[in-house]
């Protein structure tokens, strides 16, 4: 029973080998790692993450604000421009401000007591939110057709491709989220988590591509028609940036950010996700008449033979 003392701020880990081959050892062990408030109490997060519960509280009640300013905005638009992929979006909000609010109160409880205490909640809300996250860019990506009797084939199968794999990436993250390297296969689990999300996101810019292909088209040699999808070709290139941003970017800015400032890797992350919803809720949102949505007989006529070749 042996405590040590830090002198030097940084980060540890503790670990144990056994150097002695084919043989196994047994134990119980219970660590404690924790640093000191300046009222002497003890605080179980790391230097980095200690600032993460007051952001992700932040967070989730921007997400609430956003879903009801959302929700209640219907009142004042006509029924016709209701779409049902508006039914969604409020869904979005709804999951992430609740996913975010369980995340905070668990990093909460673990820097109060040092273990998890509403880890299971934040896992299950974070799935229903990126499912619907990765619905939402398809779904509005491909101008709603797949809410419109005629389905794009192609796209509905990279819906059906992109959904199995992140509910599959989210439980392999709860693994590698709730374990350490202490377990067997833990660094398997996260090349698994790392690569299924890194699929989907693949999926998801094979159909945006496919889509901006495809409305080039269509568009040929029609101004009107031009003008009416330069708005989802513009949001199709967001998405790629999102993307690219939110796997690419943050991963090297998180190798190279020093330890006690982690949470602005997060914080950084959280500001990006929001300003992407709040510019598709922007500009998809509910209009008195919204002609990015309306799909003429003639276009669908088109769209159909373009899916076919």
């Amino acid at each position: 029973n042996r405590s040590y003392s830090v002198t030097i701020s940084d980060e540890y880990s503790l670990f144990f080998a056994n150097c002695v081959p084919e043989s196994s050892v047994s134990m119980e062990i219970h660590t404690e790692f924790f640093n000191l408030n300046r009222d002497a109490s003890r605080n179980y997060l790391s230097s980095g993450h200690t600032n993460l519960p007051a952001l992700l509280f932040l967070f989730s009640f921007a997400y609430f604000s956003f879903f009801l300013a959302f929700s209640l905005y219907p009142r004042h638009v006509s029924k016709r421009s209701l779409e049902r992929i508006h039914l969604l979006m409020p869904q979005l909000l709804l999951a992430t401000g609740l996913s975010h609010l369980f995340a905070a109160l668990d990093m909460h409880h673990v820097k109060l007591t040092g273990t998890h205490g509403w880890d299971v909640f934040f896992f299950n809300f974070d799935l229903i939110r990126v499912v619907l996250l990765f619905s939402v860019v398809i779904l509005v990506g491909t101008r709603w057709t797949f809410l419109h009797p005629l389905v794009r084939e192609r796209g509905k199968k990279v819906l059906f491709l992109v959904i199995p794999l992140q509910v599959l990436a989210c439980c392999a993250y709860s693994v590698v989220h709730d374990t350490g390297p202490y377990i067997i296969n833990w660094v398997t689990w996260n090349q698994v988590f790392l690569l299924l999300d890194l699929i989907s996101c693949f999926a998801v810019v094979f159909l945006v591509v496919w889509s901006m292909r495809s409305l080039r088209k269509i568009t040929e040699g029609e101004p009107a028609a031009a003008m009416k999808f330069s708005l989802i070709k513009r949001f199709n290139l967001v998405v790629i940036g999102y993307l690219f941003f939110t796997r690419f970017v943050m991963f090297a800015f998180k190798t190279v950010l020093s330890y006690e400032y982690q949470w602005v890797s997060n914080l950084v992350e959280e500001t990006a996700t929001l300003v992407f919803c709040i510019a598709m809720f922007y500009v998809f949102g509910l209009l008195e008449k919204d002609e990015y949505s309306v799909i003429g007989d003639e276009e669908e006529q088109v769209s159909e033979i373009v899916v076919k070749e």
